[in-house]
């Protein structure tokens, strides 16, 4: 498969989120809350085959104290080839060039991607504190 990949900062449509969501797994999400919640973004990478959507993330939060590391995602077909490494590189990037000094940052990940995670600085934060999710 030939690859023509650009990386931006670009917010996707929330048609095109909610698709890659879905394809890589994770849960959709209403379409009229996507489009908030993208426009209120801290930070997005999104990457791209020529011009479809095949990997994105993003930093939400409060632009001082705390910043959550969400949508960590890779089309199926585009996994196995370093992206999310290079998604989760240009966010640590942000992070280390934009936040306040003790800033909390903090994401949930998947098993495996803890591994991926874990090359940047992030430590499991059990047992002084675990995760906790109210689905709605």
């Amino acid at each position: 498969m030939k690859m023509d990949i650009s990386v931006s900062n670009e917010i996707p449509n929330a048609q095109e989120y909610n698709n890659l969501r879905i394809i890589s797994g994770l849960s959709p999400k209403d379409e009229a809350a996507s489009e908030v919640g993208l426009k209120n973004s801290i930070y997005i990478v999104t990457l791209r085959d020529s011009d479809k959507l095949i990997g994105m993330g993003r930093i939400i939060g409060d632009k001082g104290c705390f910043y959550h590391i969400v949508d960590i995602a890779v089309a199926p077909s585009y996994q196995g080839k370093g992206l999310g490494k290079r998604i989760m590189s240009e966010i640590n990037t942000y992070l280390e060039n934009n936040i306040p000094k003790n800033s909390y940052v903090s994401l949930i990940a998947d098993i495996p991607a803890d591994e991926l995670n874990k090359k940047f600085g992030f430590v499991y934060s059990a047992p002084k504190s675990v995760g906790m999710v109210k689905k709605i």
